[in-house]
């Protein structure tokens, strides 16, 4: 048997039934507790409310988080998407239920007057504590519609499960207000208990058999394509997309799905409707957790733009929501405003969103909106701006920002599951050619004005790792106005980036085996965490001046490090060594009690791993490994026969009759060929490709009397159809079956055709689109037919 490495779909079962469990657990959790309160009238106790909220968060949160991964694993963009978004709603909604339980007092809070309170009229009541989760329950419930659609265009189970998902929680969101809305709750949740087990069964049963026994999966409601043609101004971008490794889902849905749900939270904070953000800060957080996912999935499938693009969404996010919940639920409003005047991290994100942009250009007019909002949100931000001033317009720049990601979700999701741009997202205002000319251009300049040699060794994490370091130095900076609650402020700020930032990028540095690994960004968390647990909250602590020796201790050590790490960085590039021999001298600040800025190159990282090329500046390295062999020409890793000899032809023949693949040239493009009588070639194939096996894969024959030596099940009628318009451009469809394995045994060489296929286009194609029977054979949704497809 072949290695299982790299070699994707085939290893796995079906995910969707334990996605399609959590989601039924969940629901007869929420249907029980629903219809007791209804009946007896009786609220539940607060133990009852923290065991539902860890129900739910165990079982509709982790279990279908295991789920998201399998499914993003087998190549399932709705599947992918819809677990790891129905993972953070039950996760959040698990979170709402324990913190209403452990704090009953935040029902009642209320604010000093001059904070968010002033923007609602006196005769408006702001929402309690457990009420202002109605802001993400509206939000769940649009995406849970959206999700109901697109699935309709691969089964009709799944568009009844979450349609009836967003039903209930819109009158989960109207019972928050009055109890009448219960008892319908209860009854759609347990419609979600019926549909779903039904739906787990018919998955589960098509795992064991390899074929749909129960109706409703394989048949969709309608056609994707039903929906419009290819844009053709988007199809190109579209066709790069696809280009990118195909192991793993697109995971821009679930992205999008993110920035949707914590921009309409904050909304509903901004515009006055929430007092505090106790619960909101839960909900974003498991939100935000989820946009890390979609940037590291987005890190396995090589592509660099979204990587960085959801990297930075998320740390936003997460900054954004604990700063308001610190001036929301802790500081005085005079005492907030010194604070915040003080503050400089804001206008890091503001450069990193107009980074954004720019490189949002070769991409579609949907994509550039998107960012044109984020810079609007992030200028909103900005903590020199006064609270009042700032609010509406925050108000209005997340409400922006989540309709035009609304439609987004819905865009990426059916562009993925069609693989065409059948929904329309604009033009590229740049071609990627131009843009990457450009940048070209002044790479080349600026190495010709200053003599300096190009080698980056640039990879696709190393921008968030710069932003990271960059987001926690300019939120450290203190201004000349600090009030006192500038260091409870400046906590999130500069340990969300500093720290857990890093940490992620750490993961990737170990997911992609780099030379220097997980080790620089790993020191600088640990660096970054000790700075904010001395500097933002030893007075919280009883940490002073006076008790500081292990500090001291570990600050001396890290110089020493740090040390090595800046021999290292001067071996890759120029701006690295800055890099650490600003943290070098930041350490050395940090023994002094002082504050110092770090230097922002991210700008050059980020351009580099988008394209895969040198296309702007990064320094040569300054120390270099000589190597102690010669170079010398090494040989073809493989062998080369020229395919227009008849020598060449039996060489390649002999190869395909031993088991091996080769490289044939078509008409169009060069293809991969194998034999069918060996099954592990075939796996070969789709391994050397990283081709998702539920994608079929095609069978070359010379004639007709290969066809009918298998004795397929075909009328007289078909026969003689067929025998006079082949070989032609006709198409036809006939009944699968055991006759498909005949084809694998066949003795009369069916590579020859192959070979020929560059001079002869009319040779016949032969495309299965299921036989799960034969390994060689791969999956799609008509089970039941065989589909012939000759060349014109």
């Amino acid at each position: 048997m072949a290695s299982t490495e790299g070699f994707a779909a085939v290893f796995y079962s079906e995910p969707g039934v334990l996605g399609l469990l959590g989601n039924v657990v969940s629901a007869f959790l929420l249907c029980l507790h629903n219809l007791a309160v209804a009946t007896t009238g009786l609220g539940p106790r607060a133990a009852e409310q923290v065991l539902a909220g860890v129900h739910l968060i165990l079982i509709g949160g982790f279990v279908q988080l295991l789920a998201g991964f399998l499914a993003f694993r087998k190549y399932d963009h709705l599947g992918g998407s819809a677990f790891l978004t129905f993972s953070a709603l039950w996760s959040s909604y698990g979170a709402t239920k324990v913190l209403s339980a452990v704090f009953p007092s935040s029902e009642n809070t209320t604010l000093p007057s001059g904070n968010t309170s002033q923007l609602v009229a006196s005769s408006t009541a702001p929402l309690s504590a457990s009420q202002s989760a109605v802001a993400g329950l509206v939000a769940y419930i649009a995406i849970s519609l959206i999700l109901s659609f697109c699935s309709a265009t691969l089964s009709y189970i799944m568009p009844f499960i979450f349609g009836a998902i967003a039903l209930a929680l819109g009158f989960e969101a109207v019972a928050l207000f009055g109890d009448w809305a219960l008892l319908v709750a209860g009854v759609l949740e347990l419609g979600i208990v019926l549909c779903g087990l039904y739906g787990a069964v018919a998955l589960l049963l098509k795992g064991i058999t390899q074929r749909y026994v129960l109706p409703g999966f394989g048949h969709p409601l309608f056609n994707v394509l039903l929906l419009g043609s290819a844009q053709k101004s988007s199809s190109k971008a579209l066709g790069e997309e696809k280009k990118k490794n195909t192991k793993y889902a697109e995971p821009m849905a679930l992205g999008n799905v993110c920035d949707t749900v914590s921009p309409f939270i904050f909304a509903f904070y901004f515009f006055g409707y929430v007092e505090t953000l106790c619960v909101g800060a839960a909900w974003i957080s498991i939100t935000s957790s989820c946009q890390l996912l979609s940037s590291f999935y987005s890190y396995l499938r090589g592509d660099g733009y979204h990587t960085t693009k959801f990297g930075v969404h998320g740390l936003l996010w997460l900054v954004m929501v604990w700063e308001e919940f610190v001036l929301s639920a802790v500081l005085a409003p005079p005492a907030a405003q010194d604070s915040r005047m003080a503050m400089f991290g804001a206008w890091f994100f503001l450069a990193t969103a107009c980074l954004l942009f720019v490189m949002s250009t070769h991409k579609d007019t949907l994509e550039m909106l998107q960012n044109a909002a984020f810079i609007l949100l992030t200028l909103a931000f900005i903590h020199q701006i006064p609270l009042r001033g700032a609010r509406p317009f925050l108000g209005a720049a997340c409400s922006l920002c989540a309709a035009l990601s609304l439609y987004a979700t819905f865009a990426s999701l059916i562009n993925s599951i069609g693989e065409k741009a059948l929904i329309p997202v604009g033009a590229q205002a740049v071609s990627s050619s131009a843009l990457q000319a450009t940048l070209g251009a002044v790479h080349t300049w600026l190495s010709s004005s200053k003599d300096i040699p190009s080698s980056t060794g640039a990879a696709v994490p190393d921008a968030l790792f710069y932003i990271c370091n960059g987001l926690a130095a300019t939120a450290a900076v203190q201004g000349s106005g600090a009030g006192p609650g500038w260091q409870l402020l400046s906590i999130p700020s500069v340990l969300i980036p500093g720290a857990l930032g890093q940490l992620f990028v750490c993961r990737i540095q170990v997911r992609g085996g780099k030379r220097f690994g997980s080790v620089l960004p790993f020191c600088y968390a640990a660096f970054w965490a000790a700075w904010t647990w001395l500097r933002l909250a030893g007075h919280l602590l009883g940490i002073g001046a006076g008790n500081t020796e292990g500090f001291t201790a570990g600050c001396v050590a890290f110089l020493v490090l740090n040390a090595f790490l800046i021999i290292l960085a001067s071996s890759f590039n120029v701006v690295l060594l800055c890099l650490t021999l600003a943290m070098e001298l930041l350490t050395v600040c940090f023994l002094l009690f002082t504050l110092d800025n770090l230097p922002l190159p991210f700008e050059t990282s980020l351009t580099n791993c988008m394209f895969g090329k040198d296309l702007l500046l990064m320094g040569p390295a300054l120390l270099t490994v000589q190597s102690s062999q010669k170079e010398r020409e090494e040989p073809l890793p493989c062998v080369c026969p020229r395919s227009h000899l008849t020598s060449g032809l039996r060489t390649i023949a002999e190869l395909l009759n031993s088991g091996a693949v080769c490289g044939v040239p078509t008409d169009t493009v060069y293809a991969l060929a194998a034999s069918c009588k060996h099954p592990q070639a075939i796996e070969k194939v789709y391994r050397i490709k990283d081709r998702p096996q539920e994608k079929p894969i095609c069978i070359f024959i010379s004639n007709l009397e290969q066809l009918r030596a298998a004795a397929p099940p075909i009328s007289p009628l078909l026969w003689e159809f067929m025998e006079n318009v082949y070989p032609g451009g006709i198409g036809c469809i006939i009944q699968k079956g055991e006759w498909l394995k005949k084809l694998g045994e066949m003795r009369a060489r069916p590579f020859i055709p192959i070979l020929c296929f560059q001079h002869h286009p009319s040779v016949p194609l032969l495309c299965f689109q299921d036989n799960p029977s034969v390994p060689h054979f791969s999956f799609s949704a008509r089970p039941s037919c065989l589909h012939f497809m000759f060349s014109a």
